[in-house]
């Protein structure tokens, strides 16, 4: 941009002393500038360097900012095992104490208390920001709701890795984050918790991916196990491999099925069901739709039903990690759940549940009509 001149030619009568040295004129017009020699001023280099000048000052005062990286699926797993246990620790601690903070958000459609404890709010914090602290541009959909302003300062980012993950997943996937939704239940199985009915309970995430179950995280506080499954590549951990390896070898038989389902309305299933698939069936009541689901993996129930309303975090996880064992939960119907989105009304699942290891079209085929007879004796 700057080009220094030859300065010290000879004098002569055509080129005195009192007149200027020729300049050679070029497209670009340069200017002479005379600083004991002759230097010529590119315009054209001039405007680059202000244009560059102005980018830098238009970035940083706030032009577009570059897209957020893709997310580590195999890091954020390693983040939803880690915020679980946290939300754990967080769970036991509150039930250790003598008040468990209790109070009542109102009815279940079922006409049960739904309560809320102190052991769902810290669980809540704990996970929630820090599955944000560690992913911020990450729509992370909670139970639970912030009462008090956090301080983040305060809130400790979870582990990116852990050894379990390392030996299992040898394969990474990038997803851009507005693709990703991630479900969480701080405190499953709450009206079980106010009752001590420790066995229920669990802390969930879910890793959702336009809309699909991709990973699934249950944890138990209180035994301090925990399950996961990442749907696609189907790793899964030590704990679904053993607990899901006989169920796997297994057929049940429809007529003879195990059927898991809430304490709240097992009365009303427990008609309807031996109705549609015979007087050999067995209902057993449970708390926690985490718990049921963990069943059914396990083997120890055939299929878990629901038939009221139920909100995408009770069930997200487990879908995920049915998915992983090429298990099913669906609808009543045998329709998928789309867990794209929390807004307002979008957390909720009207259809039912139906999750089962086996024969699961023919469970859809028996049980399809369970829910609108049950809507019919509502109405």
């Amino acid at each position: 941009m700057f080009v220094s001149d030859q300065h010290n030619k000879p004098l002569s009568k055509h080129n005195p002393v009192s007149e200027p040295y020729p300049v050679e004129k070029d497209v670009f017009a340069s200017t002479m500038v005379n600083f004991g020699g002759a230097i010529r001023i590119n315009p054209m280099g001039i405007c680059l360097i202000i244009g560059i000048l102005g980018l830098l000052v238009f970035f940083n005062m706030g032009g577009t900012p570059a897209p957020p990286p893709d997310v580590s699926m195999k890091q954020l797993l390693a983040v939803a095992i880690d915020a679980a246990v946290r939300g754990g620790v967080e769970v036991v601690r509150i039930r250790e104490e003598a008040d468990i903070g209790e109070s009542s958000k109102g009815k279940t459609l079922e006409g049960a208390n739904d309560p809320k404890t102190n052991g769902d709010m810290l669980s809540h914090i704990a996970m929630y920001w820090g599955i944000k602290k560690a992913f911020p541009h990450i729509n992370v959909i909670s139970e639970e709701h912030d009462v008090e302003k956090v301080d983040l300062d305060k809130i400790q980012l979870p582990s990116m890795s852990s050894e379990e993950i390392d030996s299992i997943v040898v394969e990474d996937t990038f997803v851009p984050p507005q693709e990703i939704s991630v479900w969480i239940d701080p405190l499953d199985a709450t009206q079980e918790y106010t009752e001590n009915l420790r066995h229920f309970v669990t802390v969930m995430v879910c890793v959702a991916v336009n809309g699909n179950p991709v990973i699934g995280v249950i944890h138990k506080p209180f035994e301090k196990v925990t399950a996961w499954g990442w749907a696609g590549p189907n790793y899964k951990s030590r704990t679904v491999e053993e607990d899901s390896k006989a169920n796997l070898a297994s057929e049940p038989n429809l007529s003879t099925s195990r059927i898991i389902v809430s304490r709240s309305h097992a009365g009303e299933v427990n008609g309807t069901a031996r109705a549609a698939l015979g007087e050999g069936i067995t209902v057993t009541p449970a708390g926690g739709a985490g718990y049921k689901a963990w069943e059914v993996i396990k083997g120890a129930q055939d299929a878990y039903v629901h038939t009221t309303l139920i909100k995408k975090w009770d069930i997200c996880a487990g879908n995920a990690i049915l998915n992983s064992l090429h298990g099913k939960l669906t609808t009543l119907k045998g329709e998928s759940i789309d867990y794209s989105s929390g807004a307002d009304g979008a957390e909720k699942n009207t259809g039912g549940v139906l999750a089962t290891m086996h024969h699961h079209q023919d469970y859809v085929d028996k049980l399809s009509n369970l829910e609108v007879a049950l809507k019919s004796k509502k109405h």
